[in-house]
């Protein structure tokens, strides 16, 4: 889907749990309003690069989200003078990232009982 994590010689693509891609977009809009790849290079650098959001996972996710009233989103001019779509999160995104953000904590208490035997 968009995980790739790359060890010093191999490369390996692996899947995240369903949500979660919508949940590190939501927590990414929280620090302030962002377009796409502003959004991918957020995430990338702030898992030390272990996390590589392809276009073709990014943009439905936010166009989900958008469909939800998540994020709302408007094309504003950047200072390159390229037009770009700027999502900001709405109230209703930051109540859906604590949800979102709950249900992943659990979900990883659990996995975490389940590694350690």
């Amino acid at each position: 889907m968009l995980i790739r994590s790359m060890p010093p010689r191999d490369s390996l693509r692996t899947d995240l749990l369903p949500g979660t891609l919508e949940m590190l977009i939501l927590r990414t809009l929280e620090v302030q309003p962002m377009h796409g790849y502003a959004i991918a290079q957020h995430i990338h650098r702030l898992s030390r690069e272990a996390l590589t959001i392809e276009e073709g996972s990014l943009y439905p996710a936010l166009q989900r989200i958008l469909v939800k009233g998540w994020v709302t989103a408007a094309w504003r001019t950047s200072p390159t003078k390229r037009r770009t779509r700027v999502y900001t999160l709405t109230a209703a995104g930051r109540k859906q990232l604590g949800i979102a953000q709950d249900n992943f904590n659990a979900m990883f208490a659990a996995l975490s009982r389940v590694m350690k035997g």
